[in-house]
């Protein structure tokens, strides 16, 4: 999809979708009052805990914490990108999708004929297979079945120099597009043959294309059939293929209608094959390369639950010790992290060929949580007998807590590991803090230079804070979550009220100020369109659990009655602190004479408002 769809096209889309419509459409719905129940498509239950709102245009599971939007739910039920869940949602709709300009637009327009060149070169490979004796040998000789091998589209590339660049490079404008898809190489000047100056990058290998989650073939990775280097050779990064973003069998994977709990990431294609072929069809690999981050992101849109298999020798415990570095920074409450090590001389592939389905899956069900892996692997370098090995672990230990996000899961990966040192959590929380503040860092900085925003590691709204301002009930949680349950209530507000977020300091209120200011500008009609709109930014998560939350207020009337309230107590309160400083330090310090102008304003202002409330 070449451009990026415009955030008012999206505004439009959800606008006119109806999401009742389109769920009961797969999940059978019964009316419930204003709402709609069923049994939840996403998880096993007798009794219905899955409710959809019309009015919200927004769905929600009480028993597994599923929710979301019309795009949201076909990306999780349908298990769809969101390029490809706006396009299905449309075409529903009867809507064109539009795409706004890029300057690589030129290229974008290059890549259909190029993923075209791609499908015919895999069906070319799929086709060579069966009729070579030493390719079709082996893949019987590894087990796969017919079946296997036309789900993975899996071929053989030619023991040839040139059997592609004959077949598809007659011209120079199609060797050209082979070079641009990573199919062949381009000699040296030196060493251009018979006038040849191209040669087939994939010889004499088994061939497994690589899809993108459309099912389009982007990219090849073959195995050599008898011993050789590299023993896996992968195309290079193209227009089509980027290796960091891309996870070999994800689109097979969606393919299973079954519902879809949990990941497991190994290393290899022929790992993501047997373990498909033996009924394990949540299996999907890394492109020879470490786990990236950008791999959970788009694990983790699908699942709760991502699992590692790593070989128990030392290159698979190293490959396992650099997953968890990037996994930390996706790490949080509501996701499962976990590692399985497998028996030394088994991979994946052989292991599931040598006991099964069940057993293999029973060794899953007993993986170690990511902060169970990560207190034994840091308690293994050290002696825990002696208080300077306890030290060394919490030394070793505080810069990888600091890439966990802030939240439930951080502060229990902080409890465990005090129980390991044997220091009471707190004293370790404030040790590191006294630690980081000495070296010119707080606790909780991403020293791994991650791209997580300032509001999402701290002083942003936080449903599951306590304290002023960022509590359960605070007065800050309870004005965000009237905007998003009644987003129109942001265009009733008067301006002296909108003037007035300038001077809040409460910890949200930035967001408070730029949602107020967005959906002044832009009105929302639902809580769903807030809620796509908010999507890619930090605090979309926060927003979807607050659009959760039960409220009570059952108009836009009450919902600005509620916002104002909310507003103004906030303002009241910032005035009592700055009132209550300012006497502290006039009984100390004593103040000069724009301070003592100050408290004199404040206190007048106070008491006219404790007028008004008086007459109320």
């Amino acid at each position: 999809m070449s451009g990026r769809i415009p955030q008012s096209f999206i505004d439009e889309l959800v606008a006119r979708s109806d999401i009742v419509e389109l769920i009961g459409s797969r999940v059978p719905l019964k009316k419930a009052g204003r709402e709609f129940k069923a049994c939840c498509p996403f998880h096993d239950e007798k009794n219905p805990s899955f409710w959809v709102s019309p009015d919200k245009q927004f769905y929600h599971c009480f028993g597994c914490g599923a929710h979301g939007t019309s795009l949201g739910f076909l990306m999780n039920y349908d298990r769809l990108s969101f390029p490809e869940a706006v396009e299905e949602l449309a075409t529903r709709a009867g809507l064109e999708v539009p795409k706004e300009a890029r300057p690589d637009d030129g290229r974008s327009r290059a890549e259909p004929d190029l993923v075209a060149l791609m499908a015919r070169v895999a069906a070319h490979w799929a086709q060579l297979l069966p009729r070579d004796p030493r390719a079709r040998g082996y893949v019987e000789g590894r087990g796969l079945t017919p079946e296997t091998l036309a789900k993975f589209m899996i071929g053989y590339a030619a023991n040839s120099w040139n059997d592609v660049l004959r077949r598809f490079g007659q011209t120079e404008a199609q060797r050209d597009a082979l070079a641009a898809g990573g199919l062949v190489i381009e000699r040296d000047a030196g060493q251009v043959r018979d006038g040849e100056r191209h040669y087939d990058r994939f010889r004499d290998r088994i061939m497994f294309p690589i899809r993108d989650a459309r099912g389009r073939v982007i990219a090849f990775g073959g195995r050599v059939i008898d011993q050789g280097e590299p023993k896996y050779l992968n195309s290079p990064e193209t227009s089509l293929f980027h290796k960091g973003r891309e996870l070999y069998g994800l689109y097979e994977v969606r393919q299973n209608r079954a519902p879809l709990r949990r990941l497991m990431i190994v290393e290899g294609y022929m790992d993501v094959v047997r373990l498909h072929q033996a009924g394990i069809t949540y299996a999907v690999a890394t492109l020879g390369t470490a786990t990236t981050p950008e791999h959970l992101k788009r694990a983790f849109r699908l699942v709760n639950e991502v699992v590692f298999a790593f070989d128990g020798d030392r290159a698979g415990r190293a490959a396992a010790w650099r997953a968890l570095g990037n996994a930390l920074p996706e790490a949080r409450e509501g996701r499962q992290l976990r590692f399985l090590f497998l028996p030394e001389g088994h991979d994946p592939d052989t292991l599931v060929g040598a006991e099964g389905r069940e057993a293999f899956e029973a060794r899953l069900d007993g993986a170690l949580p990511l902060s169970e892996y990560l207190v034994q692997e840091l308690s293994s370098q050290v002696d825990l007998a002696h208080a300077d090995g306890r030290a060394r672990l919490a030394e070793s230990a505080r810069p990888l807590v600091a890439r966990v996000p802030e939240g439930v899961y951080r502060e229990l990966l902080l409890a465990r590991l005090a129980e390991t040192i044997r220091l009471p959590a707190e004293r370790l929380r404030t040790l590191w803090a006294s630690a980081d503040a000495g070296s010119g860092a707080a606790f909780g900085a991403d020293r791994s230079g991650g791209s997580d925003p300032p509001s999402q590691r701290g002083g942003g709204l936080n449903p599951g804070r306590t304290g002023r301002g960022a509590g359960r009930g605070s007065l800050m949680r309870q004005a965000v979550l009237v905007l998003v349950h009644h987003p129109r209530s942001a265009t009733l507000l008067p301006e002296a009220d909108v003037d007035a977020l300038a001077a809040i300091e409460e910890p949200g209120a930035e967001i408070l100020r730029s949602l107020v200011a967005d959906l002044r500008e832009h009105p929302c009609a639902s809580t769903g369109q807030l809620l796509e709109r908010w999507r890619e930014r930090p605090e979309s998560e926060r927003f979807a659990r607050l659009a959760t939350a039960e409220s009570l207020i059952p108009d836009e009337a009450a919902a600005l009655s509620e916002l104002r309230t909310a507003i103004a107590r906030m303002l009241e309160e910032g005035r009592m602190r700055r009132i209550d400083a300012l006497l502290e330090k006039d009984g100390n310090l004593g103040l000069d004479r724009e301070e003592k102008a100050e408290l004199q304003r404040l206190m007048s202002a106070r008491t006219q408002q404790w007028t008004k409330d008086t007459k109320r």
